[in-house]
């Protein structure tokens, strides 16, 4: 079973997921593979029989030597045929049979070993995804989307190669160091000088090589990262290269994080061009030959020996060559997953409460001397904001640029955590809410609607997790406003929206997100100001949509518009992160000099 270590905390959790001993990437990776001891006994079986057979073969071939030399054969069984051609044509079927049991255990361990890197993969991506979901919203505004898609694509995979074929090749290279020298052994002891001389200096040699290795190929990368997330930011920030004309800045900064993965990659050529082991076979299998040589000559070793002995150093070639890439496979895969387990060790300061209050919201919101800020920088984004919203009520909030608004919405779903003070729902914390709960029962329009590259139908549904007829989602369209241009479309409520939305109009876009809020029928409803950015024609539809909407919710709206401010049963003025009246629009037009001088210089 996978180890059992405590709980982090995480914004969503799947009971059913394992869970992984993430105190280093060796125990990572270990307790991954934990999960699969039947494939992995079935490598080391296969692998190790294999070996077994691999090695066999020259002590066959310098038995058939000797035979044909007119020595006593050392087989055993080659030895009871007293004809020759006889012991030759047993030798051969020996062969023969050796080679298929080493292609069916070689077959047997390398579809063993696949099966486990495979899954290995797939379950370190599956872990990585459901973390990086339960990450909070403050987690995420410190990342670079680029270095984190490096890590889920290419680190994940690195992680795969490092078990096929690097692990794969590296047991196979032990135990075609091991079972060759216990045959050698079985020859004459004498003849163990030149193998265990050659393993002395290879294990120094690969522990060198290896200490050498580590940091560039951690630094490759953490360079590849960095260019993956230039080149994200380019691509997904296009038009504004394109319209402020940095195509030449663009590149150049690519330019520089593609030199630095380039100079990387050439330090870890460096380090792979002085690996030794290769130098030191070759000297070992010469020191060898003239070591079994000397003893044929003095007569302590027959022909089939000294054939067999040199067969089984010539075996001592294959690990020499292939350690050379397969301890660069393993470690590129420890390196990428050291920086997998960044992300999954990354702290997160809120978490799913499973235990805490789950029940139907009637909408009742209090802020009680709320302040907020950001990274612990020291300066309070919000300070001491009280204010109470009843159930059905709809509170404006209104203030210039900067001055926290749409920072306090994100207090109300925990987006971010209050850093003073509380909010309550119903009369409860809300950090004493169950965030499933908590969250599927809020839903917030934004000025800059996320839609994802999926159908209109997807996009409506997307608060309900596609569980909802095709029958609700037209008549929420409907009810949005949206049911009219969704026609018009080629392929209907099937068509397929570009990336976050961007073949569709910004009302267009506006009108989706309240058919989605209006599917999900929530109790408390955020509108950050929805219709800025909107012509009148396009605002008049939206209008129509969002009077549906406010009907029997609680309703945040922030807004600048006239129109939808006096419909507010109340209007909250804030100025520096902090409530400087509040009060019905017209109340505040005659009371407040600040309210009169920001609906001077707004549209309204």
């Amino acid at each position: 079973m996978a180890a059992q270590i405590a709980l982090p905390k995480t914004e969503f959790r799947v009971e059913s997921a394992p869970t992984y001993n993430q105190t280093s990437p060796i125990r990572w990776v270990v307790s991954h593979l934990a999960r699969y001891k039947l494939l992995l006994a079935a490598f080391f079986v296969g692998m190790t029989v294999t070996n077994i057979f691999n090695a066999a073969i020259p002590r066959q071939i310098g038995a058939a030597f000797g035979v044909v030399a007119g020595e006593t054969a050392t087989d055993a069984a080659a030895s009871a045929v007293p004809d020759p051609y006889y012991a030759i044509v047993l030798i051969t079927l020996t062969l023969v049979g050796l080679a298929v049991g080493r292609f069916f255990c070689d077959a047997l361990a390398s579809f063993s070993m696949e099966m486990v890197a495979k899954r290995l993969e797939r379950d370190g991506r599956d872990e990585l995804y459901l973390n990086l979901l339960g990450k909070s919203q403050t987690f995420h505004n410190q990342q670079r989307v680029g270095d984190i898609m490096a890590r889920a694509a290419n680190d994940v995979r690195f992680v795969n190669e490092m078990m096929m074929p690097g692990f794969s090749l590296l047991y196979d290279s032990m135990m075609a160091i091991f079972i060759p020298i216990l045959f050698i052994g079985f020859i004459d002891p004498r003849l163990l000088l030149a193998p265990l001389t050659f393993c002395f200096f290879y294990y120094f040699a690969v522990r060198l090589y290896m200490r050498q290795l580590e940091p560039v190929s951690e630094q490759v990368r953490t360079r590849f990262g960095d260019m993956n997330a230039t080149l994200n930011e380019a691509v997904t920030g296009i038009e504004v290269v394109k319209a402020a004309s940095q195509d030449k800045q663009e590149l150049g900064k690519f330019l520089r994080d593609a030199r630095l993965y380039r100079d990387a990659f050439v330090k870890e050529g460096e380090v792979q061009a002085r690996y030794l082991p290769t130098l030191l076979i070759g000297i070992a299998i010469a020191g060898g030959f003239l070591q079994a040589v000397y003893l044929y000559n003095l007569g302590e070793i027959s022909i089939g020996d000294l054939i067999a002995f040199m067969g089984l150093m010539w075996v001592l070639r294959w690990p020499a060559f292939s350690s050379f890439f397969t301890f660069y496979l393993v470690q590129m895969g420890l390196a990428g997953a050291g920086r997998i387990l960044e992300l999954l060790q990354a702290k997160t300061e809120l978490d799913e409460n499973a235990a805490g209050h789950v029940a139907p919201m009637r909408g009742e919101l209090v802020f009680e001397n709320v302040s907020f800020r950001h990274f612990d920088n020291g300066r309070d984004l919000l300070h001491n904001i009280s204010f109470t919203a009843r159930p059905g009520e709809t509170i404006a909030i209104v203030g210039q640029t900067g001055s926290g608004k749409t920072t306090l919405t994100k207090l109300v779903n925990r987006t971010y955590d209050v850093t003073g003070g509380r909010i309550s729902i119903d009369g409860r914390d809300i950090r004493d809410w169950n965030m499933h709960s908590l969250r599927s029962q809020i839903s917030i329009i934004e000025q800059d609607i996320f839609l994802f590259s999926r159908s209109v139908a997807e996009n409506i549904a997307f608060g309900l997790g596609q569980q909802v007829s095709r029958e609700d989602i037209i008549r929420a369209a409907k009810e949005a406003q949206a049911h009219q241009f969704i026609m018009n479309f080629k392929d209907g409520y099937d068509t397929i929206v570009g990336e976050r939305g961007v073949t569709l109009s910004g009302g267009q876009r506006q009108r989706i997100a309240i058919a989605r809020a209006l599917l999900t029928d929530p109790r408390i409803l955020i509108l950050d100001d929805a219709t800025s950015a909107v012509d009148s024609a396009t605002e008049d539809e939206i209008q129509k949509a969002i009077k549906r909407i406010l009907e029997g919710r609680t309703t945040l709206l922030i807004t600048h518009r006239l129109s939808q401010i006096r419909r507010a049963d109340r209007v909250l003025l804030i100025r520096q992160g902090e409530i400087v009246a509040q009060g019905t629009h017209h109340e505040l037009m005659a009371t407040s000099d600040l309210y009169q001088r920001i609906f001077a210089r707004y549209d309204i």
